[in-house]
């Protein structure tokens, strides 16, 4: 029984994976929330309106209405040492799209396809059925222009797994 205790005050205060989508340039060797002071110069600053204060009030990215145009302003804006601007990619984002695809069920939608700038998403035709989308993960950067305008809400922007 003092096993269970000592795991679950061990669990309690270890650090927990932090899931959260931070803006561009984030350096990966820090411990975001240990230098972010929540601030919030990165939103204010941000030409999009896509950093938002998310949970505890550290800055997460949303993509619901809008993309990172990865101009640079949020690192610009802070104050702190979170930020470097010479990272390429500035992220590791990458998009996602899910089987709620309208073209999964046979309606033919490539709202994906016509926001995204870099070409990553592309439209099969296929003969009696609507095409389905395919990613090229390479030339995605995880931008997000292709969330807000999926009706079905099939597409999310993930760190991929190592």
């Amino acid at each position: 029984m003092s096993d269970s205790i000592n795991l679950s005050r061990r669990r309690l205060f270890s650090r927990r994976k932090d899931d959260a989508l931070r803006p561009p340039y984030v350096r990966a060797d820090i411990e975001f929330t240990d230098l972010c002071t929540r601030c919030g110069k990165c939103a204010e600053a941000c030409e999009t309106a896509i950093i938002i204060k998310g949970d505890g009030g550290f800055p997460e990215v949303s993509f619901a209405d809008a993309e990172c145009t990865f101009c640079g302003r949020c690192h610009e804006a802070c104050d702190e040492t979170i930020f470097d601007a010479a990272l390429e990619p500035p992220w590791p984002l990458k998009a996602q799209i899910s089987t709620s695809c309208l073209a999964a069920s046979g309606i033919w939608c490539q709202s994906c396809k016509d926001a995204c700038d870099e070409r990553a998403i592309r439209f099969t035709p296929a003969i009696g059925k609507a095409p389905m989308p395919e990613l090229e993960l390479d030339a995605c950067t995880g931008c997000g222009a292709c969330v807000a305008p999926c009706p079905s809400h099939a597409i999310s922007i993930i760190k991929p797994s190592n």
